[in-house]
């Protein structure tokens, strides 16, 4: 017992010291970026990168919660796509906006069921499940809007305050990650269900034979993450004043990025939504310098994808270590 008490604190430790470790490279980054870049400093820019932090973050929050039990969801940016076409269109019926923001709420959740469900009761691998949804997802959002862009100008419905408004100067999707955060960071840390994710994670044989559902736990996770990829997309979509078909493409990996590079183990078990914050706001930054520079899209792409690898090794490395 004093072995395993002896091994968990080591194992704690090591999480902190590589999310500190984070957190100075995102120091580090921000300071070459000012010398850099003098626009980079600037307050627009800053609201544009904390704005961008927010509408991606709020997905990375949602992915944490199945990749810590040694899942992953591909199919998030589908769910945006879908989700955003949906209340577009509800819009151009006149649907009233607390309903129609509803509506692709439970949308959003009950696609992450699905996934959950082809888990648990299927069996299925989820990157298969999750890659299975991410092509059908695509296909039904371009099916719906035929398409094209659907907007809902002609109508009247005034949906800007969501994605566009500020409260103290700050833009209103702030605020909302900042609780998606809190409640995330709550139930991780001090609630039964947050303890059972972490278990699973680390093994889900272990978990079961604790008496703990593991297959309640997994599709939960996946229900949490389909809930805040339609979140994100309905900021998404209040920002643009359009439901775009394509609008959520690349998101899935933008969101393991962050939640990779915020030191969620591979495996699941390890990680935080703390990481994963430190992770979406480093990614952001690089991001934009990269935009602020003039550096292609494609190459960013490039940039991102090596990213993912960089932290994945990183990750394995430090496995390797404590073992």
């Amino acid at each position: 017992m004093e072995a395993e008490a002896r091994t968990k604190n080591l194992t704690g430790n090591l999480a902190k010291l590589k999310t500190m470790g984070m957190l100075w490279a995102l120091i580090v980054i921000c300071v070459i970026a000012a010398i850099i870049s003098p626009q980079f400093l600037k307050a627009s820019n800053i609201v544009n990168v904390i704005r961008l932090v927010s509408i991606n973050g709020i997905i990375a929050m949602g992915m944490t919660f199945v990749v810590l039990t040694g899942g992953v969801d591909l199919s998030v940016g589908a769910i945006v796509g879908v989700v955003a076409v949906s209340v577009a269109m509800l819009f151009q019926r006149n649907v009233p906006i607390a309903l129609a923001v509803a509506v692709g709420l439970v949308i959003g959740a009950v696609l992450g069921a699905i996934n959950g469900l082809g888990v648990t009761k299927g069996k299925l691998a989820p990157f298969i499940m999750t890659l299975g949804s991410l092509t059908a997802l695509q296909g039904v959002s371009l099916y719906l809007a035929n398409g094209s862009p659907q907007n809902w100008r002609d109508t009247g419905i005034d949906f800007k305050f969501l994605g566009q408004g500020t409260l103290l100067g700050i833009p209103v999707p702030v605020y909302i990650f900042a609780v998606v955060f809190l409640i995330s960071l709550y139930v991780l840390k001090y609630t039964e269900f947050g303890r059972n994710v972490y278990a699973v994670g680390d093994s889900r044989e272990a978990a079961r034979l604790s008496g703990i559902n593991t297959k309640k736990v997994e599709a939960l996770c996946f229900v949490i993450t389909g809930f805040l990829s339609a979140l994100s997309s309905i900021i998404l979509i209040s920002r643009l004043s359009v439901g775009e078909p394509t609008a959520g493409d690349g998101y899935e990996l933008d969101a393991l990025a962050m939640v990779y590079i915020g030191g969620c183990s591979t495996s699941g078990g390890s990680g935080s939504v703390v990481g994963t914050l430190i992770g979406a706001i480093l990614l952001s930054v690089i991001s934009n310098v990269l935009n602020l520079l003039g550096v292609s899209p494609f190459i960013q792409k490039v940039v991102k994808g090596l990213i993912i690898i960089g932290a994945v090794l990183l990750e394995k490395q430090g496995k390797k270590a404590r073992n």
